[in-house]
């Protein structure tokens, strides 16, 4: 264990004003904007002051510089008193908190990354762990830096399993630079915690993942001070015995007061009897950092080499993406790879063996692989890509969302797509997936359809902003563009076409496949269709597929191994609403599928080459 130096008494009678004056700037910030959560606040008010103003080392000026320690508000709700300690540090003017909650503030109701200070959006519980985990591994093992992570979390968010796979992920990997904070205030929002203050099972829990465990009175500034002293190899978790409340004579401790502002009378009355208790308006100065996290650059990563597939060869794109990551991984030492327990299906484990320093295991726990991804690419210290089986990025669809309302630049690769991986059956099928990233605000959609576009995917991704999605397939299929071939964000490939092509057929991945033998066969009948890869799902292409579907009459087919809603097809239909004279007909997957063989199953749900010929049929 690190010495304990002890604060000297004024520093101590500083800290528990700070404290003090915090709860007063949030009750005043949440009385003025009629919303907002002061009782959640007010517990934390001695967790903030010391942890703002005697543990935390940062730039008060500066909330971005990369050797800053990090802080993680999980219990979102909590945000004015987080606002208020960047007002009592002196980069927030006391005033704009009084604008808490307003359209033309950047002080949202919970934190987002609009805020300079903030680096992960909280507020759907239960995530920021996670990402404070993946800020600590960044830490220690990518920048091997000086700075630290502090997570304050709520007692209630702590019935979130996703606490509890960031508690197994940061006690496995001995993230010693980590500590978390749980105020254990004892009230939820509509009844107690389930544990209420029964701190001494909260302290088991945590010891028994692998976390040094300290049990605190929370509103004690000296024990909380020595309980931030931390060990080597482990974790530390702060359990903060607190008082929802506190401070506020006639709410401090009860029920039915979560998320209510205190009315004008009263929240007057409170500050007068909290400004009573206050002895001293010192200020106290944050220390200020080590600068010692090195200087990167993750702007524009290019492969060192081109594309080296043989047209005719067949790979799948799941194994392409393997190949292509690790080769990406040459090109910069701050791409790292992350997976779920599923990299010799992935085929991300060809980048462990090659970059097993920057390789992370999280093994069967998706939302808190998302969550870590999220944490490590913070501040643009690494470009991370989180690979598993489509399907299973269902289970951390919240963290996908929340993972854009934060701004985050991270790419995540699904596997086992659609019926087509044949006898695993319906459990491991990807075929929500389109649906799930599309709907992602500012998300990029990839959908390769050979090696070539995969390996084209993986560098494109790696530059873009936002969330980014690669679909990839089982089935190996043949290789059908050049090396040399250029690939751009929202731009389709038109790959089969004649001046008296009928029919336009989009398809992607191993439906593509299917179009260009349906295409075959359709020419021994005289019938010519365009063939279209649309490459990116989101943004697609409209201005290619609208010309496309002008010079065959109007006729679109879309045929894709994924649900129907959500999907290739209504992608397609919306871009070409209020297009005059164009009809689409939407091949897709219809219920529930079942174990079989690839070929079967395609025939099954009708998105095989017979029925691409069928529905061209049909139209002309």
């Amino acid at each position: 264990m690190a010495a304990y130096h002890k604060p000297d008494q004024p520093t101590l009678q500083a800290l528990k004003d700070t404290a003090n004056r915090l709860r007063i700037l949030s009750i005043k910030a949440t009385t003025a904007a009629g919303s907002g959560h002061p009782t959640s606040c007010c517990s934390a008010a001695e967790i903030m002051s010391v942890l703002f103003f005697n543990i935390m080392k940062y730039k008060a000026q500066d909330p971005k510089n990369p050797n800053n320690d990090r802080f993680v508000m999980s219990k979102g709700h909590a945000a004015p008193i987080l606002y208020a300690a960047w007002a009592e540090a002196g980069y927030l003017p006391e005033s704009e908190l009084l604008n808490l909650r307003k359209l033309d503030s950047i002080l949202e109701g919970h934190p987002v990354p609009r805020q300079e200070f903030t680096d992960v959006a909280t507020g759907s519980l239960g995530q920021g762990l996670g990402a404070a985990a993946g800020m600590a591994y960044t830490g220690k093992n990518f920048d091997k830096a000086s700075y630290r992570v502090y997570c304050l979390l709520g007692d209630g968010e702590t019935s979130e399993g996703s606490v509890w796979e960031a508690m197994n992920f940061a006690g496995l990997y001995k993230l010693d630079n980590l500590t978390a904070i749980i105020d254990v205030n004892r009230l939820g929002q509509s009844d107690p915690a389930p544990l209420e203050h029964k701190v001494e099972i909260y302290q088991k829990r945590c010891e028994a993942f692998g976390w040094h465990t300290v049990v605190v009175d929370g509103h004690s500034v000296e024990e909380l001070c020595k309980a931030f002293t931390g060990v080597k190899d482990q974790p530390t978790a702060i359990i903060a015995k607190t008082f929802k409340g506190k401070g506020i004579t006639g709410v401090e401790d009860k029920e039915s007061w979560h998320g209510k502002p205190l009315p004008k009378d009263l929240a007057e009355q409170a500050i007068k009897e909290i400004q009573s208790r206050i002895q001293s308006n010192k200020k106290l100065t944050p220390t200020l950092p080590v600068e010692d996290a090195p200087s990167i650059s993750i702007k524009n990563i290019k492969m060192p080499s081109p594309p080296n597939f043989k047209i005719g060869d067949k790979m799948a794109t799941r194994k392409a993406y393997g190949f292509a990551l690790a080769k990406l991984g040459h090109a910069s030492d701050r791409v790292i790879a992350l997976d779920g327990d599923t990299k010799n299906s992935t085929f991300s484990d060809m980048f462990k063996k090659e970059h097993p320093d920057r390789f992370i295991e999280c093994y069967i726990a998706e939302q808190n692989m998302v969550s870590v991804a999220v944490g490590s690419a913070t501040r643009d210290r690494t470009v991370a890509f989180g690979s598993a089986f489509a399907t299973f990025f269902t289970r951390a669809f919240d963290q996908i969302r929340m993972a854009a309302i934060s701004e985050s630049n991270i790419n995540l690769v699904g596997s086992h797509c659609g019926v087509s991986i044949g006898e695993d059956g319906a459990s491991q099928m990807g075929l929500e997936d389109l649906t799930m990233f599309r709907v992602v605000p500012n998300s990029t959609v990839f959908y390769p359809s050979d090696a070539v576009s995969t390996e084209k995917a993986v560098e494109l991704a790696a530059n873009r902003k936002g969330i980014c999605f690669i679909r990839t397939s089982r089935p190996e299929n043949a290789v059908i563009y050049n090396n040399n071939e250029q690939f751009k964000i929202g731009q389709a490939k038109v790959v089969q076409q004649s001046k008296d092509d009928q029919v336009t057929v989009i398809g992607a991945g191993v439906t593509l496949h299917e179009a260009l033998a349906a295409a075959s066969e359709l020419k021994k009948d005289n019938i010519l269709i365009r063939v279209i890869d649309p490459f990116t799902i989101k943004p697609l292409d409209t201005q290619t597929i609208l010309e496309s579907a002008k010079a065959t009459k109007g006729r679109i087919v879309t045929v894709e191994d994924h649900y129907q809603q959500g999907g290739l097809g209504e992608a397609v239909a919306a871009a070409m609403v209020g297009q005059p004279g164009i009809t689409v007909k939407s091949l897709a997957v219809s219920g529930v599928p079942r174990s079989g063989k690839p070929t079967e199953l395609l025939k099954l749900f009708g998105i095989d080459k017979d029925a691409i010929v069928e529905a061209v049929k049909n139209m002309v």
